[in-house]
């Protein structure tokens, strides 16, 4: 699917060209004809005979990238001295660090948050536990654990390979709901030692976010966390989707005028995110859905299943459809995929039910080209961040952590997610609400406040009970 530029391939050239002529005036031409767009062109350094000049611009790819900069160099009296990819810029020595809350400007500071001092705040959690939330980071710090087995939609790539994506996910914790998250990439996939590695690190924080683990050794790893610790553990790439996509799902079905229990989804993708997915969409009232992985529809008769897939075939497709995809999607009122690129085409989609739901969430490129779908669908939401309706976790996990810890939860129920489901999908006004605005802004000033309210007002009472999780 052809992209545009985008500031994820943003460069900046920094070159010389003569003072006098025409050179200046030619390097925005160059870049434009090269299918560029320029950002920024600044004069670094003025002289009598040269200008150095630093041309800012976004690309398509890195391809692209090297044809705008061969571009520029071929503009008469040109010189390229430097091209940096301004991406990696951002990534130089790591995007966080850890800051002290309190000055050490003498002796007497330094003795009361070190030693001698810190010795009785710590014999005071010895005698009282519970005070460990009042008295230390515990009270706001998330692990975001990772084994590097399913990062972005790059797969198996290793836990050094994911920590800038881990980097990320804490920066946007500190970003959109202040919550100070610590980076923990495992070098192992062995479902034991993970599960031992977060338990003997555990005392440390308030939560864990699990976060690019692949199925279905996400499920395991989930599901015995839970049973081991005292805090809530989270896998957003499971919950943190579902939340989003019921909320969307919610406000894209009122544009629509239809009602969940009444329309018939077909979901493509049957790992975490699919299975995390269908599990939120039956507990808010769907009823009608077939789930189809890269072998067709997942039904009873298939010789293949897991644990996971048989209860996928058990809870679904009622009438046994035993097809490919595209058969699933005739007649549905709603596609989600969390699945491939490109599985699906404009004939595809235009079999579906009148007004349409099509939720093409593949990153970076969609199950189906978001401006196929758009002819004949009515509403349509992508991953991307350059279409309207993006499905980003953003808008989940920070508030649902934020909710969390405030509670002092122990658990995450599914009354939870749902209550967060429904807090987002409510941001959204009915004035507001279309074809083209389901979903918030990441950047929306409510989104992670009133997520936040909803899980902790949902926690309060289970938080005490110890009632289970989704």
């Amino acid at each position: 699917m052809a992209t545009v530029p985008s500031v994820s391939y943003s460069i900046t050239v920094r070159l010389e060209v003569p003072a006098g002529g025409k050179a200046v005036s030619q390097l925005t031409h160059a870049v434009e004809s090269a299918g560029g767009v320029v950002t920024a062109l600044d004069v670094t350094t003025a002289g009598h005979e040269t200008l150095r000049i630093d041309v800012t611009c976004a690309a398509r790819d890195t391809d692209h990238a090297q044809a705008i900069v061969d571009k520029l160099e071929g503009v008469e009296g040109v010189v390229i001295h430097k091209v940096s990819d301004r991406t990696f810029l951002m990534h130089l020595g790591g995007k966080i660090e850890m800051r002290s809350k309190v000055p050490l400007r003498n002796r007497d500071e330094l003795s009361m948050a070190y030693t001698p001092g810190v010795a009785r705040v710590s014999m005071a959690i010895a005698r009282n536990p519970e005070d460990v939330r009042r008295l230390t980071i515990k009270r706001n710090s998330v692990a975001v654990v990772t084994d590097g087995s399913a990062v972005l939609g790059l797969g198996n790539i290793g836990p050094a390979a994911a920590l800038p994506v881990m980097e990320g996910k804490a920066a946007l914790f500190k970003r959109f709901s202040d919550i100070d998250a610590w980076p923990i990439c495992l070098d192992t996939q062995d479902v034991d030692e993970i599960v031992r590695t977060v338990q003997i690190i555990a005392p440390g924080f308030g939560g864990i976010n699990l976060e690019d683990i692949s199925a279905p050794r996400c499920f395991e790893v989930e599901r015995r966390l839970r049973e081991l610790l005292d805090i809530p553990v989270f896998h957003d790439d499971q919950h943190g989707t579902a939340i989003v996509v019921l909320a969307a799902l919610t406000n894209a079905l009122r544009v629509v005028g239809k009602e969940l229990g009444d329309v018939r989804i077909t979901l493509a993708g049957a790992g975490a995110a699919g299975t995390a997915v269908l599990r939120l969409l039956f507990a808010a009232g769907a009823r009608s859905v077939i789930v189809c992985d890269y072998l067709g529809a997942v039904h009873r008769g298939r010789d293949d299943l897991d644990d996971s897939l048989q209860w996928i075939a058990d809870h679904t497709n009622g009438e046994g459809y035993s097809g490919d995809l595209r058969g699933a999607v005739k007649g549905a009122d709603v596609f989600i995929g969390v699945s491939a690129p490109g599985i699906l085409n404009g004939d595809d989609i235009a079999t579906m039910a009148k007004d349409a739901v099509v939720f093409a969430l593949a990153n970076p490129e969609p199950e189906v080209s978001p401006d196929v779908a758009r002819e004949h669908a009515a509403v349509v939401a992508t991953g991307r961040s350059d279409y309207p309706n993006q499905i980003n976790n953003v808008l989940a996990f920070p508030g649902v952590f934020r909710g969390l810890l405030d509670a002092q939860a122990t658990v995450v129920s599914q009354e939870m997610l749902l209550a967060a489901a429904k807090a987002l999908a409510a941001v959204v006004t009915a004035e507001e609400l279309g074809p083209n605005y389901i979903v918030p802004s990441v950047f929306h000033p409510d989104v992670s406040g009133a997520v936040a309210a909803a899980v902790r007002e949902s926690a309060g009472g289970r938080a005490r009970t110890g009632m289970t999780e989704a």
